[in-house]
């Protein structure tokens, strides 16, 4: 018999299958104190929760028979998973339930928007009854930009479609080719950015997407344009939408999140212009009650021995296994983040070529590895070394494993290959002995870097002067170069020089190195 402890209230739809399960006991609690969840949690199996609970390390730590935490829902942000896998404790999630719930949200909020409903409403409250004060506009030939296509970017597509919206997408993994399937056009992020009369988002909150929508982006866009946040506090710098709703440049918001919760007192809710609800968007009983019912399935599905949809943290990986490939996890996904950061374009194919005295082994996991480093740029921790390949599939990205006998003269060589929309790019490591993991060659530019610390890649022409022009504008920023190391094709041919640095390089830095003569591209970047 499993026991199952459930601290966090969840739909009782959803968990009718751990209730009427005749190998689990379910005990659902959901106003324990610590020191009573620290008790409960001693003698259970598994234990799912929403946001509410912290399943901490100490939490873990006291519980000798767990198997599984499921979250109900996306976010893992209240366990700690670091602590979950070194106790060998699977970490499930709910990805896929509050799709359908978000996107008719954010149209509830974007026809809301249009037409000032809740400012025209409130008005009625107060015995006013002014229909000149709040005149809307149509969706029908208006443009959406919307930033962020995956499943709830393009059910707000699909719902837009239906208005005679016209709907511009940006995504990194998002290619014409796929844009097209999906009936919308594809642009940049600048192009969205430009063309967008109502902006909507619907990224995950990582360092690459805080703050995405800026001063700068709003200064890109249309005046009178409106802006929409349905996915992520912190996507959109709140100063700056303040800003730019009190000019006049942006001529509403609509905000379901904001970047500290709650937000009572948050200075957007004094403008007239901008609505918003309490982070509602994953709040519908249909919503809640699939979440709850995708956790229950999993949950059961892996006390049995069975194989979950939505694993979170780290596969199980025998001894042996480990032992031999532990010292190229490392490496890597090392190599995955770096090549992930100086390419450009929608992500279609990844290859990862293994030789030497990696031949006999089995390196999925090297390559789970490696995709987890790489579509980290893209969209942060959601991605792991479990659902890895998945993901990868998810967003249309073709993966590909080979191995040869050609080392190139290192014991052992591990080559990542990315290919996308614009160009194909590779980068290649080894481990040395006494030495750790290395870059042995980026493209076809040999070079001796170790990946780790703050790096500027620097594609170059072969000129005399290059290196010492670089070398004083960072001096000018008290930017201290640790290592350099310069590629070349040929000479007075395309180049590359990597540098490892003390610090990280401000924007202003890497656009003053970029401008330099015989600069082609300057990548700043931090493993």
């Amino acid at each position: 018999m499993y026991r199952v402890l459930i601290s966090d209230p969840l739909s009782e739809g959803g968990i009718r299958p751990l209730l009427e399960a005749t190998d689990v006991e379910t005990v659902v609690n959901p106003s324990l104190s610590h020191e009573q969840l620290l008790r409960e949690i001693g003698t259970s199996n598994a234990i799912i929760v929403r946001s509410q609970t912290q399943v901490t390390r100490e939490l873990i730590e006291q519980a000798p028979e767990l198997r599984v935490i499921g979250r109900a829902g996306v976010g893992v942000d209240n366990i700690d998973l670091e602590a979950a896998t070194e106790h060998g404790v699977v970490v499930v999630n709910a990805p896929d339930g509050n799709t359908i719930s978000t996107a008719e949200h954010t149209m509830a909020m974007l026809m809301a928007l249009a037409r000032n409903i809740p400012q025209a409403y409130h008005q009625l409250k107060q015995n006013k009854w002014e229909r000149k004060k709040f005149v809307g506009v149509e969706l029908k030939d208006k443009t959406l930009g919307i930033v962020g296509f995956g499943r709830i970017g393009k059910e707000v597509a699909h719902r837009a479609k239906g208005h005679r919206m016209n709907v511009v997408a940006y995504d990194p993994f998002l290619t014409k080719e796929k844009a097209d399937k999906a009936g919308v056009n594809h642009g940049s992020l600048e192009e969205v950015l430009q063309q967008a009369d109502f902006l909507t988002v619907h990224t995950p909150l990582m360092d690459e997407t805080k703050h995405l929508i800026n001063r700068d982006s709003i200064q890109l866009m249309k005046t009178g344009a409106r802006i929409l946040n349905c996915a992520r506090g912190g996507i959109i710098e709140e100063d700056a939408l303040y800003e730019a709703v009190k000019s006049g440049k942006i001529a509403g918001a609509a905000l379901d999140v904001f970047e500290e919760e709650p937000a009572i007192d948050h200075p957007l809710l004094s403008l007239s212009e901008v609505i918003a609800t309490p982070h509602l968007g994953a709040s519908t009983i249909e919503a809640q009650e699939s979440v709850a019912t995708d956790i229950s399935y999993d949950v059961m599905e892996l006390l049995r021995g069975g194989t979950v949809r939505h694993p979170v943290n780290m596969p199980s990986v025998s001894a042996e296994m480990m032992e031999r490939l532990s010292p190229y996890f490392q490496l890597s996904e090392k190599l995955g983040a770096f090549l992930s950061k100086v390419v450009d374009g929608a992500l279609e194919r990844i290859t990862v070529y293994y030789s030497g005295e990696l031949l006999d082994v089995d390196t999925t996991p090297l390559t789970r590895m490696a995709i987890k480093g790489i579509l980290q740029r893209y969209i942060g921790n959601r991605v792991n070394d479990v659902n890895a390949f998945k993901t990868a599939s998810d967003k249309g990205i073709v993966i590909n494993e080979q191995k040869s006998t050609s080392t190139k003269g290192f014991t052992n060589l591990v080559r990542i290959e990315i290919e996308t929309d614009r160009e194909t790019r590779s980068i290649s490591g080894t481990l040395l002995i006494g030495l750790g993991a290395r870059v042995v060659m980026l493209d076809h530019h040999s070079i001796d870097v170790v990946p780790h610390g703050h790096l500027i890649v620097i594609q170059h022409k072969d000129q005399p002067g290059a290196i010492g022009r670089v070398g004083s504008l960072l001096a000018e920023y008290e930017v201290n170069i640790a290592t350099m190391q310069v590629g070349r094709t040929n000479q007075g041919g395309d180049a590359v020089m990597v540098l490892t640095v003390d610090k990280e390089v401000e924007e202003n830095c890497r656009e003053q190195l970029a401008g330099v003569a015989d600069i082609r591209q300057v990548q700043c970047l931090t493993l």
